[in-house]
């Protein structure tokens, strides 16, 4: 291998890192996905990778070694751009693109705009605050004001796109607006469950699924990134929570305390077309190919229905290890049938079952010592639904191994 083969080969796969880890990809995945692509490029490869640094040893003999050591931020989920990435690397190994043509392409697929649009993504928001606040079986006036809450948020997250400042601060001035603007709700609609409805509002932002992928990186022996993006995950919790802290505080000043009173409760089945809606709404945020989102809409359908039926006869806190467990094993078969990654179907499953809501509601039972809905041990469940995702996952990839990195 001449010098110039040994520069472009290691500029791919830097870039390709670089590329799949702002797509956010589970570190775990990445290293194992650099080292095989690596291999196939005839080189040997060691990857370090953290939510915000990376660190890649490519050599081919003792006098070509190169290190590189690159700061970057934590990634955002974008399935569309994942799999359009990985049949780019499908495409290289099979002799269909040269570098030259890879090294492009991978420019293409990071600046691709959003397939579905802005009003088509403002739509998703709203009707996944909607449809969240149906799963936590309240009231019609709460699906009501958390669709309007989750409206005013992608607001927020517009005005971010195009503002640093706006970035910086955007989860807790979310929640703080949301907060304040329910108070205000209240004076004229008192069946309103604030809390409930601030929750559902910011959904998007809660963080239950980087939570599981931090414990999944630990489970698998990636202790620093694993350990980082918990701490990351916790640390946005606690933004979230001071912001809706603070939003209460002040309109309650601002407007007065409201009495509650009662208003009527959603059928027993709206969950199951919530579900449904939810993970429309979640492909739509996600990014995800069109041609894939069926996939991952079923994901989401299946991954909630085995976790309600390991629930009905077991329990809700362990019958998630079911839930998780299908929708793992179904992410690997469509991983082999599709030639496509596995994360695109697992992820959009996975975030149907992650316990963000209830480490919010665990989190404001602990400070405030007010229970937002009838639940007690919040704590415990929490925990025991945390393990059952991991080990749901762990079952699955024994069962069906998977075959791609990704």
């Amino acid at each position: 291998m001449n010098d110039y083969e040994f520069r472009i080969k290691r500029k791919f796969i830097i870039k390709l890192g670089k590329a799949l880890h702002k797509f956010g990809t589970p570190a775990y995945r990445l290293e194992a996905h650099l080292t095989k692509v690596s291999r196939s490029l005839g080189l040997e490869g060691n990857f370090v990778i953290s939510p915000t640094s990376m660190t890649f040893v490519l050599h081919h003999n003792e006098d070509q070694e190169y290190n590189h050591l690159a700061r970057v931020k934590p990634g955002e989920l974008d399935l569309g751009a994942l799999a359009r990435t990985d049949e780019l690397v499908d495409e290289l190994i099979s002799g269909q693109r040269n570098l030259d043509e890879a090294l492009e392409r991978l420019d293409d697929i990071a600046n691709k705009p959003n397939p579905y649009g802005t009003v088509l993504t403002w739509i998703a928001f709203t009707l996944s605050s909607a449809a969240f606040a149906m799963l936590m079986n309240t009231s019609w006036n709460d699906v009501f004001w958390s669709g309007v809450l989750g409206f005013i948020v992608f607001g927020f997250v517009y005005i971010s796109e195009r503002s640093s400042k706006m970035a910086e601060m955007l989860e807790p001035l979310s929640t703080l607006v949301g907060g304040f603007a329910m108070c205000g709700v209240a004076l004229i609609d008192s069946s309103v469950n604030i809390p409930v409805v601030i929750l559902s509002g910011v959904i998007a932002f809660v963080p239950g699924l980087a939570l599981t992928i931090g414990l999944a990186e630990v489970a698998s022996r990636d202790l620093i990134s694993g350990t980082a993006r918990i701490m990351d995950a916790l640390m946005l919790l606690f933004k979230l929570y001071f912001g809706a802290f603070l939003g209460l505080a002040i309109g309650h000043a601002v407007f007065g305390t409201v009495s509650p009173t009662t208003s009527i409760p959603l059928p027993s089945g709206s969950v199951w077309a919530a579900v449904p809606l939810l993970s429309i709404s979640l492909a739509i945020m996600f990014k995800a190919r069109p041609k894939d989102a069926p996939w991952g809409i079923l994901a989401g359908i299946i991954a909630f229905s085995f976790a309600m039926l390991g629930g009905k006869y077991i329990g809700d806190s362990i019958g998630i290890f079911f839930g998780a467990m299908a929708v793992g094993i179904y992410s690997n078969l469509f991983a082999r049938w599709m030639k496509a990654p596995a994360s695109i179907a697992l992820l959009q499953g996975i975030v149907i079952l992650v316990p963000g809501s209830k480490t919010y509601i665990g989190l404001n039972s602990l400070i405030a010592g007010e229970t937002m809905l009838n639940q007690s041990h919040i704590g415990t469940q929490v925990f025991l639904i945390f393990m059952s995702l991991i080990a749901g996952l762990i079952f699955a990839n024994v069962a069906v191994p998977p075959r791609r990195a990704l």
